[in-house]
């Protein structure tokens, strides 16, 4: 495809994002928080090029100023909202901190394969001039700001707001959502300017999912269930559509690409479904279940019944197919949506889990009626944890998988993940008939870094990605 020379960052289509180049490098922040290895969260670059003489490893470390920031996931100063605008360039990561609530600003222009700090927005920054806290997703504007949603607000309470950057200084402008307008938690957001609406999720209040996961506070009310739909021109919040108990802990959002599309969908951690949300024609909007994985009854486990617990989703840049993670079942499933509200389920693959057939769980009633799966073993390596974060290549035939949710998590479902570290695998994807198959030669093995095993979550690609790059 010919390079527009006059052009912004990105693409001017998700269609002509899917002719852009085969991925070479990718970052992705790697924690050492509840690991117990009293180093500084950092930024890994990772070779995916399969010419290079450093293909699957990790080519450049770029560790964090501070301990214990929790790094988790990142996104751009400038992504394709910003084609139009040729004075814009994607050369700068936003990489916030979920617990510490800092935010970094990485350099990744002046040398790609080996990123620098560009500034640290510190958390007093935030907390005085926006109430927020504990920042979670990353968009760009085509304003040329940047946009961070929060979870919390500086005491570790549940607050659903947007902090605001200035998009050349990076300093805090303030908050994006009106006075008084703020959601009663916060996690995902994602806009679409067409339709002039941004819909955005909840997990849970900070201070209570900080260390672990008690059922008691779902019933207490500590975590959230609702999608939240705010006006994109006034920034006032419209409406809340609430999912109810089917629909607790609505996590990653997803419009589909097509920036005239007036639907997408969510996953929904708790119970193991997807909701599609869609705008009625009289102008508002709604929600209905379209996926559910059923919880399986089980033994030798914490609780008596296993949920799924959906916890990324992603839809490929053609809006054909739908991927999500069963973080609890260890396993990745593709949906064909070309039929919106009836996704079919083309492709899964186990890589992991809870409910291995050589571990201690017993599984005593699956409604799906599947075998429990056996150990994966990659390159000599049994894989510890359970898929987790999902990032498919521009042209939709590589899925790139990484293990870690978040560090008290992992502590708690998979301590030998925190013993072994994560690792970062890579799924062939049939895009002619749908099906899903592991690359045997690729491994990134986190467990063999440096400074001890490491915690790798979400992975970006330098030029953006189908997470990453919203189109106006």
């Amino acid at each position: 495809m010919a390079k527009c020379i006059s052009c912004g960052p990105g693409y001017k289509s998700p269609l002509d994002a899917m002719k852009g180049p085969r991925e070479e490098i990718v970052y992705l922040p790697c924690i050492y928080r509840n690991t117990g290895i009293q180093k500084p969260d950092y930024l890994a670059t990772v070779d995916v090029d399969p010419n290079s003489s450093s293909y699957c490893q990790v080519i450049h470390r770029l560790p964090m100023p501070n301990q214990k920031d929790e790094l988790h996931h990142s996104g751009w100063n400038a992504c394709s909202s910003c084609f139009g605008d040729s004075s814009k360039k994607r050369n700068r990561l936003i990489l916030p901190s979920l617990i510490s609530s800092r935010v970094y600003v990485v350099d990744t222009g002046t040398d790609p394969r080996a990123p620098r700090i560009h500034k640290t927005v510190e958390p007093t920054d935030i907390f005085w001039k926006t109430g927020l806290a504990n920042p979670h997703t990353t968009h760009c504007l085509g304003s040329g700001q940047v946009m961070i949603s929060s979870m919390g607000d500086p005491c570790g309470n549940g607050k659903g707001g947007f902090i605001l950057l200035d998009g050349e200084t990076f300093d805090v402008v303030g908050n994006w959502e009106l006075p008084g307008e703020s959601a009663p938690f916060g996690y995902d957001f994602w806009y679409q300017p067409r339709h002039n609406v941004m819909m955005s999720t909840e997990w849970g209040a900070p201070k209570v999912l900080a260390d672990g996961f008690n059922p008691e506070d779902v019933k207490q009310g500590h975590y959230g269930s609702k999608i939240h739909v705010w006006d994109w021109t006034t920034h006032k919040r419209l409406q809340c559509l609430d999912l109810g108990e089917e629909g607790a802990i609505p996590l990653e959002i997803r419009f589909l690409h097509d920036p005239a599309a007036s639907e997408g969908y969510v996953g929904c951690a708790l119970q193991g479904t997807v909701f599609r949300f869609y705008k009625n024609p009289t102008g508002d909007w709604a929600a209905e279940k379209v996926i559910h994985v059923p919880s399986k009854k089980v033994e030798g486990w914490i609780l008596p019944e296993m949920s799924s617990l959906i916890t990324d989703i992603l839809i490929s840049l053609d809006d054909r197919f739908l991927y999500f993670s069963n973080w609890l079942h260890g396993d990745i499933r593709q949906y064909d949506i070309t039929d919106r509200r009836n996704p079919r389920l083309t492709g899964q693959v186990f890589l992991g889990g809870s409910i291995l057939n050589d571990g201690p769980v017993k599984v005593l009633e699956d409604p799906e009626n599947q075998n429990q799966p056996a150990p994966r073993v990659i390159k000599g390596k049994r894989i510890p944890g359970s898929p987790q974060m999902l990032q498919l290549s521009l042209d939709g035939t590589r899925l790139y998988v990484t293990t870690s949710l978040y560090s008290g998590w992992d502590k708690q479902f998979y301590p030998e993940m925190i013993k072994e570290g994560s690792v970062m695998m890579q799924i062939d994807v049939d895009t002619a008939n749908g099906g899903l198959s592991v690359n045997e030669n690729f491994l990134v093995d986190f467990g063999k870094e440096p400074d001890g095993p490491a915690l790798a979550h979400e992975l970006r690609y330098p030029g953006g990605d189908c997470t990453s790059d919203i189109w106006l």
